[in-house]
């Protein structure tokens, strides 16, 4: 230590908390423009749905009345939420898994092309690219009951026996209504949007369609960071085939990426609105059957005018969003990173 850290004038030890003061001022002068844009457009709506939420508030009205529980009460109570939980789960519960798994085996796919790989990332990326709503009108032409080229895909394959006898499973001695291609050949092709039997598997369909070329890129990303050094290390240890590579190295090297993957596509699926609005409005499909969370806040708190349980359901949907955040930080906190 020197004679000048021993020997600190009283002046200079009374100027650095000065200093210390005015780099601090500095600094929240600096950050309180982004401090008062996140409390306008974050933290202020948020609020004002939360207490919303425990009012009957409709736009145009002078007043309102305190209903405390009564929105997320009737939101836990009544058949139609119970539709609109059952259905955004369904969505939700499909959606992600299959378009992660096949976002996975898309990405595996083209990195072990050669040649034509960037063709391959074009074509599975143009979903992403394309606007939902115009893809959902497309669809929707396409799943027509009489002039949709799936209908008539359909009554195709029918009108073939060998075909129909494949997809039947005739060959194996079963009925042509033990199969549900069997059922189509002898009841009629399906009414894909008019059946509450078919409507959100058609809005899942179209969900995985178009958000697994998403997690394909994510995944193309991540696995250009598994270093080549691993792979050769789990072939001295024994791992010849593709698949123990695969399970020994590619899929643990993948860690934080699978989790953002599934983090941002739970929410992704969550905010499902544009395809039920396209295909089912007004309504949310027959019977309710693809009646998912955003769709029903747009249908309650702007076309009815319901304010106060649009906003209950709004805080239901944004707690389920913090969920899955606190689920992703929990789990990013444990350092899931093996390479």
């Amino acid at each position: 230590m020197t004679t000048a850290e021993t020997f600190q004038s009283p002046r200079a030890e009374r100027a650095a908390p000065s200093v210390d003061r005015r780099q601090a001022g500095a600094g929240w002068l600096m950050s309180a423009p982004a401090l008062a844009l996140m409390l306008t457009i974050l933290i202020a709506p948020v609020l004002l749905a939360l207490v919303l939420s425990f009012t009957d508030y409709s736009l145009g009205n002078p007043g309102f009345n305190w209903v405390g529980f009564e929105n997320y009460e009737r939101i836990f109570t009544r058949s139609t939420y119970a539709k609109m939980l059952s259905a955004t789960f369904t969505y939700v519960l499909t959606v992600v898994p299959l378009s992660v798994g096949l976002g996975l085996g898309a990405a595996l796919l083209i990195q072990s092309l050669t040649r034509g790989a960037a063709v391959y990332k074009a074509i599975y990326f143009l979903p992403v690219m394309a606007t939902l709503l115009a893809m959902t009108i497309v669809w929707q032409l396409m799943l027509h009951p009489s002039i949709g080229v799936i209908n008539r895909g359909l009554e195709t394959l029918c009108a073939m026996p060998v075909t129909r006898g494949l997809f039947s499973l005739s060959f194996l001695g079963l009925a042509p209504e033990a199969t549900w291609f069997g059922r189509v050949c002898t009841e009629g092709t399906p009414l894909w949007l008019g059946d509450r039997d078919y409507a959100i598997w058609v809005v899942c369909f179209i969900g995985i369609w178009q958000g697994f070329g998403f997690n394909m890129v994510l995944y193309l990303a991540g696995l250009t960071g598994v270093s080549r050094e691993l792979y050769a290390a789990a072939e001295m240890d024994g791992a010849r085939s593709s698949w123990e590579r695969f399970r020994l190295v590619t899929w643990p090297a993948l860690g934080p990426t699978t989790v953002f993957v599934v983090t941002i596509t739970c929410i992704r699926a969550f905010q499902a609105f544009d395809t039920v609005e396209a295909l089912f409005s007004p309504g949310g499909g027959p019977g309710k059957s693809a009646y998912v969370m955003m769709f029903a806040i747009y249908e309650k708190g702007v076309t009815q005018n319901l304010v106060g349980i649009g906003a209950a359901i709004t805080v239901l949907f944004l707690v389920f969003v913090m969920i899955l955040t606190v689920i992703q930080r929990r789990i990013t906190e444990r350092k899931v990173h093996y390479a």
